[in-house]
């Protein structure tokens, strides 16, 4: 079979990746970004399935090899999924919405809690994928650049818009055409991640802050503004606020960007930049104002009425986690048959009450209000109209440009 060169790690890429993994999204539990979950180590192996050789090519772009569905006569599924990312019951004994999913269909499914960090993850799996083999996962949830290149490299089953319904209705417009996929024809996204300005009012003398030219100019804030260690986070937020779309930036419009952060690091009006370590300085007022991720913010605030958060007028950053069915998987439409009872309103309800994510199900928010009215009203968990329209993606890059723009990142923040 022919071979091609797949695009590799540079070392600024792999440098970004252990700065995710040990203090960023990445090292995060799912559920709570304030409650460390495990996380599995970076390990050479994991590297590896990032960067080796040898990869069978796509014939084209998204269009992987065919497979044989066994659905109909194995009712089984097997669903890789993030740690603390399904609802469980008080007692932890059980996950009510797939034990009713299995009740009502009587697809028995395999739930299994194994991805900790997308690198590691698709280390596990890239060997078979790479050798046109079945992974043993009929369903798997990874971050949004991950996805993508699954995509590209045609390792992923275009699904079947007859078995997704509900998906296909209830699917919110901000997050219906990723660039890597427009039109969700391989996946649906499982919740969505969204990077806001998060402020401690008894920090700021009880000021308001947002955007990010506040951060990085007001002097009342200086030595105590943070941001964030994630790249596309931190300069697709800079960029918004310089006007420019995350989705179509220039080479040009990066370095703006970058040389606007540095002229703020030069002055030292940003304290640091941090990982999900942000949340314990911003809950004591070390840091009066700075880059959130929305899940640490409602966490948060459950403890201390202090913590606020505003959405810029400039809007903000938003990525997802997504489903996808790879190639070669025994029960494609078995795993269709999940992805839209997950898109049904009380199902798509009873997930976000628990997991308080960005929930990608439209007309939900009654079915909430009926579990928790708090939540339901809560516009980082469902935006509204006004915030979803703020909503901007960070585009998908090329490998070249990966590696140029995380090599300048880097050297902006020091690591």
């Amino acid at each position: 079979m022919e071979q091609y060169e797949p695009d590799r790690l540079s070392a600024a890429q792999l440098a970004a990746i252990r700065r995710s993994m040990t203090s960023g999204r990445g090292a995060l539990s799912r559920r709570s970004l304030l409650r460390a979950g495990g996380v599995g180590a970076l390990t050479v192996g994991g590297l590896a399935g990032l960067t080796a050789c040898g990869i069978p090519p796509a014939k084209r772009e998204g269009q992987g090899p065919a497979s044989s569905d066994f659905s109909d006569k194995e009712k089984t599924l097997s669903f890789s999924n993030w740690t603390e990312y399904m609802d469980v019951s008080e007692d932890e004994k059980s996950r009510p919405t797939l034990e009713a999913f299995a009740k009502r269909t009587g697809i028995k499914v395999k739930y299994t809690e194994d991805i900790n960090d997308n690198v590691e993850f698709f280390g596990k799996i890239k060997p078979q994928l790479a050798a046109g083999q079945d992974t043993g996962r009929d369903l798997i949830c990874v971050t949004d650049w991950l996805a993508a290149r699954i995509i590209r490299l045609g390792w992923a089953q275009k699904l079947d818009p007859a078995n997704l319904p509900h998906a296909y209705a209830n699917l919110s417009a901000q997050f219906r055409r990723p660039d890597w996929d427009p039109g969700r024809s391989y996946s649906y996204p499982w919740t969505g991640i969204s990077t806001v300005i998060a402020y401690n009012t008894r920090a700021t003398g009880g000021k308001k802050v947002d955007s990010v030219s506040q951060l990085l100019d007001d002097p009342a804030l200086k030595g105590r503004v943070g941001f964030l260690t994630e790249m596309r986070d931190t300069v697709g937020m800079t960029l918004l606020d310089l006007g420019k779309d995350p989705g179509k930036f220039t080479d040009a419009d990066f370095d703006a960007a970058v040389g606007r952060l540095q002229k703020a690091v030069d002055r030292k009006q940003i304290r640091r930049f941090t990982g999900n370590d942000y949340t314990s300085d911003l809950d004591k007022g070390d840091l009066a104002a700075c880059l959130a991720w929305a899940g640490d913010i409602i966490q948060l605030q459950a403890d201390n009425p202090d913590i606020q958060y505003t959405i810029p007028n400039a809007g903000y950053i938003t990525s997802t986690d997504n489903l996808l069915v790879p190639t070669q998987a025994r029960h494609k439409a078995n795993a269709e048959k999940l992805i839209d009872y997950y898109y049904e309103l009380p199902v798509a309800a009873q997930l976000a009450a628990y997991i308080n994510y960005v929930c990608p199900v439209d007309g939900v928010k009654d079915e909430l209000a009926e579990i928790d009215p708090e939540l339901a009203a809560n516009t980082l968990i469902l935006p509204d109209k006004a915030m979803a329209r703020k909503s901007r993606a960070f585009r998908s890059l090329t490998s070249e440009e990966e590696t140029a723009y995380e090599e300048k990142f880097a050297k902006l923040i020091g690591a």
